[in-house]
């Protein structure tokens, strides 16, 4: 089959690989029909280069058909329509039984001190064959993966994936007042998700930051109030003023660890790429710098008493943390990978709805052919050609 597979640091290729088979009683291989680029991704691409291998097969966010089930699989069988959640979880461990499924006892990297396995990343997360190809194993296939209707394009459901979970814990996690102000940091694919997920839900105002115009464009046509952050000296204190000069009741972090604006994280990213594996992964694990402009603005935005949520994917460990601003204002902070089945329940349903209340047929900016992965990698980096989100076609 072929599959998009890791080569280097910026450099992914669509090779021929070793179709998957039936390992274990309770795996499932599924078809690919569409599989997406995830922000994430874009950290293997670059920052987390060393913690990959040659040829490793990446990507996290498919659906597919059902081709084969392992005798303990019962809830799905072949032919069946299916979305792989991002994380390998059991469903029945300690962890999962309280809805922590990123947490999973069973598939736990131990070996690295991390939580839940995830499907095609790095060895910190298991180094599981990933699902930018045409056919997928999925471990854990008796829990994971989400039935859906034959009805309507990969789109309406492909997000269930990853995207939808990942808004829906934000917007959880930042817990804001019915009628509250929400502020969202990054208008990716998670800051939009989370942006219209904040205004379903009973915020009256959402506030996005965002330096592409683009996307700025598309969090406007749901009603958000889309910034330039660019076009402000001071981002928190704007957004402080722009709300009752007390600021929004939440924030969400949607960035992550390669924020634009954070001059030292990146010169220590940067280094530290270019250093051998064998040293690179231990200054990582140990001694690894975000870029944090983004993360400090939101700590700085929320009103005192407020809650910033982080859904913004961080590996430092020696990053600086402002914990006379945190404590002085009282804030709440919730974090964490998504916990996908916790929130498939609430999400299904409005994904069923027709008349599409989240908007998810309005996300996709580019749909390509797998083959034409590399370059949907390159342009997905560098935010050209208005890219939002890209859904690969095996």
């Amino acid at each position: 089959m072929r599959a998009v597979t890791w080569q280097g640091k910026r450099n992914v290729q669509v090779k021929d690989v070793p179709d998957p088979k039936i390992e274990e009683p309770t795996d499932v291989v599924v078809r690919v029909t569409s599989t997406a680029i995830c922000g994430s991704d874009l950290h293997v691409y670059e920052v987390l280069a060393p913690y990959m291998q040659e040829d490793d097969v990446l990507g996290h966010e498919p659906m597919g058909i059902v081709e084969a089930v392992g005798d303990a699989v019962v809830h799905v069988q072949p032919g069946d329509r299916v979305v792989i959640p991002f994380n390998i979880s059991c469903g029945s461990c300690w962890m999962c039984s309280r809805g922590l499924y990123s947490q999973c006892e069973t598939t736990q990297v131990r070996s690295e001190g991390k939580g839940a396995a995830l499907l095609g990343y790095t060895q910190l997360y298991g180094r599981v064959p990933g699902g930018q190809a045409h056919y997928l194993r999925v471990p854990q296939g008796h829990f994971g993966p989400i039935k859906v209707s034959n009805e309507g394009p990969d789109e309406k459901y492909l997000f269930l994936s990853d995207v939808l979970p990942t808004a829906w814990q934000a917007v959880e996690y930042a817990d804001p007042e019915p009628g509250g102000t929400v502020a969202v940091y990054g208008l990716g694919p998670i800051g939009q998700m989370a942006s219209r997920i904040a205004l379903h839900r009973g915020a009256s105002r959402v506030l996005a930051l965002d330096p592409v115009p683009e996307r700025r464009a598309m969090a406007e046509r749901h009603g958000v109030l889309a910034l330039d952050p660019a076009e402000m000296d001071d981002v928190p204190g704007s957004l402080i003023d722009l709300v009752d000069g007390r600021g929004p009741d939440a924030v969400i972090e949607a960035v992550g660890m390669e924020a634009h604006g954070s001059p030292r994280g990146k010169l220590a990213q940067a280094a530290a790429g270019l250093l051998p594996d064998a040293v690179s992964e231990p200054l990582i694990d140990k001694y690894a710098l975000d870029r944090l402009a983004a993360l400090h603005a939101a700590l700085k935005s929320a009103r005192r008493g407020g809650t910033v949520s982080i859904s913004g994917v961080y590996g430092g460990e020696l990053d600086p943390f402002p914990m006379m601003e945190v404590f002085d204002r009282q804030l709440q902070i919730r974090m964490g990978q998504a916990n996908v089945h916790r929130w498939i329940p609430e999400l299904l349903p409005l994904v069923d709805d027709p008349a599409d209340p989240l908007g998810v047929l309005d996300l996709t900016t580019h749909q390509l052919p797998l083959d034409e992965a590399p370059g949907a990698y390159q342009m997905f980096q560098d935010k050209e050609d208005g890219c939002v989100k890209v859904v690969l076609k095996p």
